[in-house]
């Protein structure tokens, strides 16, 4: 009878996923097909594995599922191993064997209860994720899977203790009798599995485990013929866990720690949480040197940063988990924040798509004391699954930054700056005509027209110049470019049209092309001699940077933790500016104050003379009109500022007013302190559903497709006032953007 044959699918290079139920399967990696039968030695299918996947056999371990038990795995050793996977496999003709190396195979697997038999359970393995003693069992147990299928990791260099200075073993001394002996118990098998791990750094030597499971460990050491030995089991009709056995005698001397020591990256991980937690920004370069001079491991950058996700996971949670909390956190905003809006939305594949919070102080504060005048800007997140942070900022009455509403999207689209204008327009009152400072592009041009009907979108001019700056890249020279954009820059600072087209014939002399984009380019919208609305002399969107440094300090926290961590930014800046306005003496604000009297000591110079009813003529450097009724100045410095300029301050010495009576009341202590009237109220819980909720918490949400990409992330670099990068010339044909090595005339 012919020996049954079955192929055998072999897969190498991936990494195993463990499913909600448990469950595990394979990720990425290569597979080859092999046939075997009851014949086939382990050496020779061992030896074909290897040249197929170019690996040790050395090194090897192989592994397979057994019909119907996607849970554990079963390590092939031998050859009675292989013959028993064929027999248990039935009537199937195909089986898919995990080629993992031989270190790695611990933290690829579940941890799960196996038998009795080696064969049936994951052995000869190194140290497995060891749970720091203070993390609770269900916290370690999530630890564990989650580290069980990260990628293979590069060996950790050990020093041996005789080998280390004097800080080195002062740092081990204090694990040195972690494991006492025979009867030493603990509280969980995780402590054990802790106790054991800093002992064997401290007596520098690598271990592996003969059992494994929910209640029995059996360690041994790893170098081949020494005695070393411990078992650990529970204590029966109790949870606590007791050493039943030890050798503690070793006969290895050292071979094992020269050979080099693997440290688990959830080790490493629970030694930084600490510091994380106090350092934030806690640098992958920085654990390196930590843990070498600590405790003589040598970690490289990767290893070192790996440890710190994890670290980062445990005391902040996890980023998918934190999508699926989303539901209960906007119901939780809403509940502790009442009259605040929080909303989100998926996609039709339950992925995350775009979430807006706007808090009750901040639609209150706008409404109640800030000028009608909004930007609108954006901030890229570089967080694991990406995504951008719109955001839609006002001015204070001392001109300092006040959050209105913002929104996490998966991407800076026209449909997502659309559907954020339509929920700031429901958060906040049209009842004034607000104006926007903002780009013209994404679909905000045609959005704002169409949400905010009758209000005024002023071009944010920063993003004007940045556009002519690449529209004329390439045409002109380095002076040329310079001429033009400090031309430009005049044209939209001037207050009056004839200033205007003096700067555009500026622009026209030097190219009529870059004329005929500056008169196309809707000055109206941009410049102060035709613009409307009121800007109160602001003309850029990016003015809200101090709240895109907000964001830049936790973009890489989960999307809850995020919002949580803006949310008591902007608890923390309204009870200060509370605090500090109510030692205010002056009508107006601080800088405001500053600014009217400046303008004061200006006019005292000026001559006045009545011109007709409520207009004056004010002589100085220059003649200029000021209508006091309409609050209007022909230099325009009234009109653009709301405060009187200093043509004006001198028409109302003359005729005896107060200047405070001719400023704009957004510019008060009064309507200052009716911002920051209300106040934002701690989230608590953010991170644990009450069970019971509505049925809004039941809503899965999955974390959006696009996760980071490989490689250092981009910082936003803070935004420079030179647009204008010099180019290369040629000095050969005096062509633009090369050099006379790379001319093609050449």
């Amino acid at each position: 009878m012919a020996a049954k044959k079955i192929i055998a699918i072999c897969q190498s290079g991936g990494e195993f996923v463990t499913n909600k139920d448990g469950s595990l399967w394979y990720n990425g990696g290569e597979a080859y097909a092999i046939d075997i039968d009851e014949e086939t030695q382990l050496s020779d299918f061992k030896s074909e594995l290897a040249e197929m996947f170019n690996c040790s056999m050395d090194s090897m371990s192989i592994k397979y599922f057994l019909p119907g038990n996607k849970k554990t795995l079963i390590t092939i050793s031998k050859d009675k191993d292989l013959k028993r996977m064929i027999n248990f496999l039935g009537d199937s003709g195909t089986v898919d064997v995990f080629l993992l190396a031989e270190e790695a195979a611990a933290r690829n697997v579940s941890i799960m209860p196996a038998s009795r038999s080696s064969r049936t359970t994951v052995s000869e393995a190194v140290v497995p994720i060891v749970t720091p003693i203070d993390v609770p069992v269900d916290i370690a147990d999530t630890i564990d899977q989650m580290d069980a299928v990260m990628p293979d990791e590069v060996p950790i260099s050990y020093v041996p203790p005789g080998n280390i200075d004097a800080s080195h073993r002062k740092a081990l001394l204090q694990w040195e009798n972690t494991i006492t002996g025979v009867n030493q118990r603990f509280n969980s098998l995780a402590e054990f599995r802790e106790a054991l791990h800093k002992y064997s750094i401290a007596h520098g030597f690598a271990y592996k485990y003969k059992k494994n499971d929910s209640h029995r460990v059996s360690v041994k050491c790893k170098y081949q013929g020494c005695p070393w030995r411990i078992y650990a089991s529970r204590l029966s009709t109790t949870q606590l866990i007791c050493i039943k056995k030890m050798n503690p005698k070793h006969a290895c001397e050292g071979a094992t720690a020269r050979a080099g020591y693997r440290a688990s990256r959830g080790w490493v991980g629970s030694i930084i949480k600490e510091k994380l937690k106090v350092s934030p920004n806690y640098k992958p370069k920085d654990i390196v040197e930590d843990i070498k001079r600590d405790y003589g491991i040598q970690l490289n950058y990767s290893q070192a940063w790996r440890a710190k996700e994890i670290a980062r996971e445990q005391l902040q949670g996890s980023y998918r988990e934190a999508y699926n909390q989303l539901p209960f956190f906007c119901e939780r905003i809403k509940e502790t924040n009442p009259g605040s809006v929080a909303t989100f939305s998926t996609k039709d594949d339950s992925s995350f798509h775009r979430l807006f919070v706007s808090f009750h102080a901040s639609i209150s504060g706008f409404e109640q004391g800030c000028r009608p005048l909004i930007f609108l800007d954006s901030t890229p997140l570089n967080s694991k699954y990406q995504g951008m942070l719109l955001a839609a900022t006002a001015a204070d009455a001392d001109d300092g930054i006040f959050p209105v509403a913002f929104a996490v999207v998966d991407a800076e689209t026209e449909d997502n700056w659309h559907w954020f204008l339509v929920e700031l327009r429901s958060a906040v009152s049209t009842s004034r005509q607000i104006t926007f400072v903002a780009d013209i592009q994404n679909g905000l041009k045609k959005s704002i027209a169409e949400v905010f009907d009758g209000c005024y979108h002023s071009y944010c001019l920063r993003r004007l110049t940045e556009k002519l700056n690449r529209d004329l890249m390439g045409q002109f020279s380095h002076e040329a470019r310079r001429f033009m954009i400090t031309d430009f820059y005049s044209a939209a600072y001037a207050t009056s049209p004839e200033a205007f087209y003096q700067c555009a014939e500026n622009i026209k002399g030097i190219s009529p092309e870059a004329y005929n984009w500056v008169m196309q380019s809707e000055p109206d919208h941009w410049s102060n001699a035709f613009v409307g609305g009121a800007r109160y002399n602001h003309v850029t969107s990016n003015f809200g940077q101090q709240f895109y440094s907000w964001v830049s300090d936790a973009h890489e926290l989960p999307i809850t933790q995020l919002i949580d961590v803006l949310r008591g930014k902007m608890m923390e800046s309204i009870y200060t500016r509370q605090v500090e306005s109510n030692q205010w003496m002056t009508k107006l604000t601080p800088s405001n104050e500053e600014k009217l009297q400046k303008e004061i000591s200006l006019s005292r110079s000026f001559q006045v003379s009545l011109s007709h009813d409520s207009k004056f003529e004010v002589r100085g450097e220059s003649v200029d009109t000021v209508d006091v009724e309409n609050w209007e100045c022909s230099c325009k410095g009234w009109q653009l500022t709301c405060l009187p300029c200093c043509h004006a301050n001198a028409v109302l010495e003359c005729i005896g007013r107060s200047p405070y009576d001719y400023c704009s009341r957004y510019f008060t202590t009064e309507s200052y302190r009716l911002t920051y009237a209300e106040s934002i109220y701690p989230v608590p819980n953010i991170d644990r559903p009450i069970q019971g909720e509505s049925t809004d918490a039941e809503v899965i949400v999955t974390p959006p497709p696009t996760k980071r990409p490989p490689g250092r992330p981009k910082m936003k670099q803070p935004e420079s006032l030179d647009l204008i990068k010099r180019q290369l010339q040629c000095s050969k044909c005096k062509g633009l953007g090369h050099n006379k090595k790379t001319c093609k005339e050449s």
